[in-house]
């Protein structure tokens, strides 16, 4: 007859084959690692998007930073040209300054028929040089007076202007583009106060002809 310790069962040996009490535990255990790997996939998507964010966050500042130095540059392109035309017109305008006087002298040779020969020949070639650098000349009898353009050397009145007029141009003027190197210089007419200018009176003496044609009929 065998001795039964007492509170001490027996409880036989798992055989190493899978038996359905030993394979739980490792089915949990698989399960854990499972669910474990979404969770770290899940943190390196994250990481992954917040460094992408990172990259085109500066890709747009430096892309703001390269624009704004294109403009700087464009301007400063911009800037350049103006200042290289403006000091071209300067010189030029000085230069053409300087020849203002032989111009005159040459005017005043034409009227006086004193401009023939080789002195002709030189004078029409400074005058095409000089246009071709872009002077122009103006100023003519019986425009109106401007006093942006026209310089009042001489004063008087006249019964047939209707505004002050120039009547003689004792100068010419001069201009580079819209740059008036010179203003014409002229003497000018205002309409005789009180007085009707001549039009009129002659407007109003062909209205009393016709007035009194009419009453002899």
């Amino acid at each position: 007859m065998t001795e039964e310790t007492p509170g001490f069962e027996e409880k036989p040996d798992v055989p190493s084959g899978a038996t359905p009490d030993d394979a739980e535990p490792k089915a949990a255990d698989s399960s854990e690692e499972e669910a474990a790997a979404p969770a770290g996939d899940t943190d390196a998507t994250v990481g992954l998007t917040a460094q992408l964010d990172q990259v085109r966050t500066a890709l747009n500042e430096r892309t703001a930073d390269l624009q704004r130095l294109q403009a700087e540059y464009q301007n400063y392109r911009r800037r350049v040209e103006r200042d290289r035309v403006a000091v071209k017109e300067i010189a030029v305008a000085n230069l053409l300054s300087e020849l203002l006087p032989v111009l005159d002298d040459v005017g005043r040779a034409r009227e006086h028929g004193e401009l023939v020969g080789g002195f002709k020949s030189v004078a029409e070639s400074m005058e095409t040089v000089v246009a071709k650098l872009g002077l122009q000349q103006f100023g003519k009898e019986g425009e109106p007076f401007d006093p942006t353009i026209h310089e009042a050397l001489m004063h008087s009145y006249a019964p047939d202007v209707t505004e002050t007029t120039c009547v003689a141009i004792l100068q010419p003027g001069y201009r580079i583009g819209e740059r008036t190197i010179r203003p014409a210089r002229v003497a000018v007419a205002e309409p005789q106060p009180g007085a009707t200018p001549a039009a009129a009176e002659e407007e109003k003496k062909a209205d009393d002809e016709e007035s009194g044609g009419s009453e002899e009929v």
